[in-house]
């Protein structure tokens, strides 16, 4: 068995990925690298590991501003479709290949956190930590979560970067918590949380978003502990209603062999 030392060697010298000429006009930028990947793969002509092409190629090839493709190449990490190695470049994962094989809106199906869980999870948190974040958050934070609002406010056209923007304002109030473990749970479920993110930004205009966003940033800013949690609770349980809604009204996918299935979404019980 190869040891990592030989697999290093062997991922280094694999040749970058050759995209096809693809015209983007106002597609989304990660959607259409996903598009290629897809294709790529069914083709033979793409396989694990593979490192892309440096950040100003892919720039060049599909003719947009390295800021927007540095969104969607995040966005895809995010995803677990690739891994940014600093200094190295960006490199295909090892499940790629399964990943891409679920259409987005499904990616929660491979992870072991359910959406039922992660839902669970932070109506049990995220109240609690907008409120200490209304007590504890610094300058730099509020900065970071009024950053978070106006990139939110950019992305009508781009749902991909709405999700990204989406997490930064979460982030930022796990961070403005001052709670270190908190602050490394984060970094555990931002995966998990971002999924959750893509499936309800599909669902609802960028009007929604913005409606819970400002007022909860408005209170923490203000000092508000217990409005800000109040306002995250509803905005968690709306986003957890708008799930409902779907399942609901959506067949389950067919995922062939697959063993996971699409979680389901139970109200919580009043006790």
């Amino acid at each position: 068995m190869p040891d990592d030392a030989d697999m290093a060697k062997a991922s280094s010298s694999r040749k970058p990925v050759t995209l096809t000429r693809a015209s983007t006009g106002k597609d989304d930028v990660t959607q259409v690298l996903i598009t290629q990947f897809q294709q790529m793969l069914r083709d033979g002509k793409l396989s694990q590991g593979d490192r892309l092409p440096p950040e100003r190629e892919l720039a060049a090839h599909f003719n947009v501003a390295r800021s927007s493709l540095r969104q969607a190449l995040k966005v895809l990490e995010i995803l677990g479709v690739i891994t940014q190695r600093v200094g190295d470049g960006s490199y295909l994962n090892s499940d790629v290949a399964a990943i891409l094989a679920v259409p987005l809106e499904f990616l929660f199906l491979l992870d072991d956190t359910t959406v039922e869980d992660l839902t669970e999870l932070r109506l049990l948190m995220e109240p609690g930590l907008a409120r200490l974040a209304a007590q504890r958050a610094t300058p730099e934070d509020i900065a970071m979560l009024h950053q978070s609002i106006l990139d939110l406010e950019s992305s009508s056209n781009d749902k991909l970067k709405l999700v990204s923007s989406d997490l930064l304002f979460h982030r930022a109030i796990f961070l403005a918590s001052k709670n270190r473990t908190a602050a490394n749970l984060f970094h555990n479920i931002h995966r998990a949380m971002a999924k959750m993110m893509l499936v309800t930004s599909q669902l609802v205009d960028l009007e929604h978003t913005l409606a819970f966003h400002k007022p909860i940033m408005q209170a923490i800013e203000k000092g508000k502990g217990d409005l800000a949690a109040r306002l995250m609770k509803e905005h968690l349980e709306d986003a957890r209603e708008l799930l409902i809604k779907e399942r609901d009204h959506q067949p389950k996918p067919r995922l062939g062999n697959a063993r996971r299935h699409v979680p389901s979404l139970r109200a919580p019980v009043n006790h």
